[in-house]
């Protein structure tokens, strides 16, 4: 009886471990869906003879924007090879990490450019993954945008998620990273900007002294200061409009500002004059960018003015300059300022979407905006339907909407003071009579057109060869002109084109 039931037990026990190993497989199998393979330390050795740096980033949206794009080409401009992985999750706290890590939770996606350049996607990765995937030279965490100038939110995850990823490393010489990253847009509707009471530079203050303060919560070795290249950046002519959104960064220049960041500060190469930049960036650009992130690695919890790159000096423009004075739906390769009173301003792109460091500001309001414009027109300035069809309005004459406008007046400013420029204006009101308007364009010259707004669908009045004032502005006026018969003495503005003579 006791032989039986030895073997019955042997048996049931080696049933058991069969189930063990059968269901241990499958959960290997489920948490590792893709076969990624533990680093190989042979590889790793290779790796260092050849010069390959791996980075490996534990993030959310904004990592995505920092190093997802960019920064491998411009480590491949100056030979290069890198390996650049994205553990990503949009909108991930480190409250999120360190949850992640303590359940070994398998909610990333982990996104991996290789030798190749070639970014794959693995979703549904756990972060032990990630880690021992390669031996990874730098490895860097950050907080959500909302919290990342919230001190407290980080002493309490970021311990636990750097103690995690330290004990599954596998490059004891692995350099660990803190992303520094932007304050919102002064305009962002974002929820989490409350914290900050609306605030920019409140909250990039706040961005700033947790940098300062985090590696007295872990040993970070690096602190990355993507949120001060911004904040340079936006002291430039490109001002506030580095995020697409009020937070996440432009396409392509954000993104750019910030993988120059990134390369910069790790490889300890200076970005300035690089020859890469994304299609979409002009010179110009670039070379903002590249200051921009400079200047932030040289200072990078303060704000360094860009003084050079304020206007002024941006050479001749390689494409026209289009201004729709409205507000229908923008159209591409315009620069629309939709508001008519003082002090409303914009900075101004060329038609190949390329900021070109000129400011347009409106000095003296107009009226209104008139929605009644020629549509269907017929000019050089080739314009579509919802450029021609509204206008900005004044009345010089008699009362209208409680005021009268005798002239309405903008500037240009940060103009190249050793060239010339050209100006074309088109004005149109479906109307009868005659509703003359008389444009006249002032530097150190001036030059004065006319054209009769009165269902215009074909004229353009233009003024040429107009030299900057000293102070590298152009100011142009618009009012009634000769011949207007309208009591109030209408006078339109819909659109103009800027041009200078190289």
């Amino acid at each position: 009886m006791k032989n039986w039931i030895n073997i019955i037990n042997k048996r049931s026990l080696a049933l058991l471990t069969v189930c063990f190993m059968l269901v241990a497989s499958a959960c290997t199998k489920d948490l590792n869906p893709y076969n990624l393979p533990d680093a190989d330390p042979a590889q790793y050795e290779r790796g260092n003879r050849e010069g390959v740096i791996k980075i490996l980033a534990i993030g959310n949206s904004f990592s995505e924007d920092a190093i997802e794009s960019h920064l491998y080409e411009l480590a491949k401009e100056k030979n290069m090879k890198v390996i650049i992985a994205n553990m990503y999750i949009g909108g991930a706290s480190l409250e999120v990490h360190k949850e992640n890590v303590e359940r070994s939770i398998p909610a990333y996606d982990y996104r991996k450019i290789g030798l190749d350049g070639q970014k794959k996607v693995y979703p549904k990765v756990s972060l032990d993954l990630a880690v021992e995937d390669e031996y990874w030279d730098y490895i860097s965490f950050q907080q959500v945008s909302q919290n990342s100038g919230q001190l407290e939110t980080i002493k309490n995850s970021l311990p636990a998620v750097y103690s995690y990823v330290k004990s599954k490393i596998k490059n004891p010489g692995v350099k660990y990273v803190y992303h520094q990253t932007w304050a919102y847009a002064q305009n962002s509707t974002h929820s989490g900007f409350t914290n900050y009471k609306n605030d920019q530079m409140e909250m990039y203050k706040a961005i700033v002294n947790v940098s300062k303060e985090v590696k007295n919560i872990v040993p970070i070795d690096i602190i990355v200061p993507s949120g001060t290249a911004i904040q340079n950046g936006r002291t430039s002519v490109v001002e506030d409009n580095f995020t697409r959104d009020g937070y996440h960064l432009a396409i392509p220049l954000g993104r750019y500002t910030a993988a120059c960041t990134w390369f910069e500060k790790l490889f300890n190469t200076s970005v300035v004059g690089m020859k890469y930049r994304p299609e979409g960036v002009s010179s110009f650009e670039a070379s903002i960018a590249q200051n921009a992130a400079h200047l932030a690695v040289l200072k990078p919890y303060e704000v360094t003015e860009m003084i050079d790159f304020q206007g002024g000096d941006g050479g001749p423009l390689l494409t026209p300059v289009l201004i729709d004075f409205g507000n229908a739906t923008k159209s591409p390769s315009w620069n629309q300022i939709s508001s008519f009173t003082e002090g409303s301003k914009i900075n101004l792109k060329d038609s190949a979407n390329s900021y070109v460091g000129v400011s347009l500001t409106i000095t003296k309001r107009f009226n209104s905006i008139n929605t009644n414009g020629a549509t269907g027109t017929v000019t050089p300035l080739n314009m579509p339907d919802n450029v021609s069809a509204r206008n900005f309005f004044g009345n010089a004459k008699g009362v209208f909407n409680g005021i009268v406008t005798p002239e309405s007046m903008f500037v240009l400013g940060g103009l190249d003071k050793n060239l010339t420029y050209n100006m074309c204006f088109f004005g149109s009101r479906i109307a009868g009579g005659n509703r003359a308007t008389k444009y006249t364009v002032t530097g150190s010259n001036e030059g004065t057109a006319s054209i009769n707004t009165a269902s215009n669908s074909t004229e353009i009045a233009c003024i040429n060869n107009i030299k900057p004032g000293a102070d590298g502005k152009i100011k142009v006026t618009v009012t009634a002109g000769e011949g207007n018969d309208t009591g109030q003495g209408f006078y339109y503005l819909n659109a103009a084109k800027l041009t200078s003579n190289n």
